[in-house]
């Protein structure tokens, strides 16, 4: 409100002519490191910091006050009111009680899939949004580390800061806590999609993964039933082969299966998550040789299959990408209506994010293991596209009903599906 007066009443006596010269002359004898002092004062009961930064640039010039004064004022006076409503909106930050450190891989929390679905868990416990991170710096904040030899040396940053919780996203950083966490056995940890740390205070969520990718997988075989596709042809991206990836993949497969037994399932790893051109050239090559859609399971490196996806739906060619973690329909836009991204595999991390951050909270964070499946919601399907059809759609709420009762029965590891009746046998997926 004050910045806000003191601007209305400047611009009063802009607006009279006298009053005008008298301001005027005020300016031209105060040096201008006053007046951006002054604006910096104003800008920051107005709780505008961005305008305080811009306004602290020494733009004036001395020949110019008398012109730029005039503007200034006016321009202080809307720019405060609409901080002022701004920060109205916004409301109170809240005090959590609770400090926390996410550690990713060098892909960082704009991966827009996995990372990026733990980051989101972070700002909604805190009540900030991708846009507006109150509270980074204070009550959370992010490290990445730029390789796996730097897991160690950031965990351990991470740790001697003191956070109330640390976070490490991903099966990478396994060994890498279970020696930082022995020689802490008082901070409280938490690790997705891992089981078998033993050390320290950790809740490790694990993620059922195989069941979230059965219906993708149905998806994708409905889609090219639907489209009068013969005898289709599907691919998997793998960022690192490993149990987790696996399950991902063994999923999508049976899931392809139960629509088109026999189905044709080709797979590629890339062998690290943050290598989108890889994947695309992949993703290239495949389309090409007419592989109809991709599933890929590779962090920031499945934005490659999105990509070249969107460039050859463009061109009128009919083939998909199937996004990962998070929804992915966003990132396959290739106009205002269209997405490349068929559907997404949802793996909601920010669940287990919320649910250790509310444990330190409350108090009653433990060492377990969690499993966030399908019945919990763990794991789902997008449906944003509009080129699901309500038949498709329909067709997986029965078997999301029938995976949740225990009708469907999945195979998670690829030493069970082999034993499936036409399961492939030159897959590239392991099991740990």
């Amino acid at each position: 409100m004050l910045a806000s007066a003191i601007g209305s009443r400047l611009i009063g006596y802009v607006l009279m002519g006298s009053k005008y010269a008298s301001v005027c002359r005020w300016a031209e004898v105060t040096c201008i490191g006053r007046i951006t002092q002054l604006v910096r004062v104003l800008a920051l009961h107005a709780r505008c910091p961005r305008f305080e930064s811009v306004c602290a640039q020494r733009i004036f010039k001395e020949e110019n006050v008398k012109k730029l004064l005039c503007v200034g004022l006016i321009l202080l006076s809307i720019i405060s009111m609409s901080c002022q409503k701004k920060s109205a909106n916004q409301g109170a930050i809240v005090d959590m009680g609770v400090t926390v450190c996410l550690l990713t891989d060098s892909s960082g929390v704009d991966d827009k899939s996995f990372n990026a679905a733990a980051w989101r868990g972070i700002l909604e416990f805190y009540g900030d949004t991708s846009a507006n991170q109150r509270q980074l710096g204070t009550a959370y904040r992010w490290l990445s580390a730029s390789d796996d030899s730097m897991y160690v040396s950031t965990l351990r940053q991470a740790t001697d800061e003191g956070y109330d919780l640390i976070i490490v996203n991903g099966f990478s950083w396994a060994d890498a806590l279970a020696e930082v966490s022995a020689d802490n056995p008082e901070q409280k940890y938490l690790i997705v999609d891992v089981d078998w740390v033993e050390a320290g205070k950790i809740l490790q969520a694990a993620y059922a993964e195989h069941e979230g990718s059965y219906l993708v997988g149905v998806i994708a075989a409905l889609k090219a039933q639907e489209d009068g596709i013969v005898n289709p042809r599907f691919g998997f991206i793998g960022g690192e082969a490993g149990a987790v990836i696996t399950k991902f993949e063994v999923g999508y497969v049976q899931g392809i299966h139960s629509v088109i037994p026999g189905a044709q399932i080709i797979d590629f790893y890339v062998n690290d998550w943050n290598d989108a051109g890889k994947a695309k050239t992949q993703a290239m090559n495949w389309y090409d040789s007419g592989v109809y859609a991709i599933f890929s399971a590779a962090g920031n490196s499945g934005n490659g299959t999105i990509a070249q996806a969107k460039e050859y739906r463009v061109a009128g060619r009919n083939v998909w990408a199937i996004g990962v973690d998070s929804d992915q329909y966003e990132e396959g836009l290739y106009n205002a209506t269209e997405s490349a991204v068929l559907t997404s595999m949802l793996k909601r991390v920010e669940n287990s994010v919320l649910y250790a951050l509310n444990a330190v909270k409350n108090d009653t964070f433990n060492s377990e293991v969690i499993v966030f499946d399908l019945k919990a919601e763990g794991v789902g399907y997008s449906a944003a596209n509009s080129a699901l059809s309500k038949n498709i759609i329909d067709r997986l709420e029965v078997v999301k009903s029938q995976i949740s009762s225990g009708q469907i029965t999945i195979a998670a590891t690829l030493a069970d599906a082999m034993r499936l009746p036409g399961f492939p046998r030159n897959l590239n997926a392991i099991d740990d």
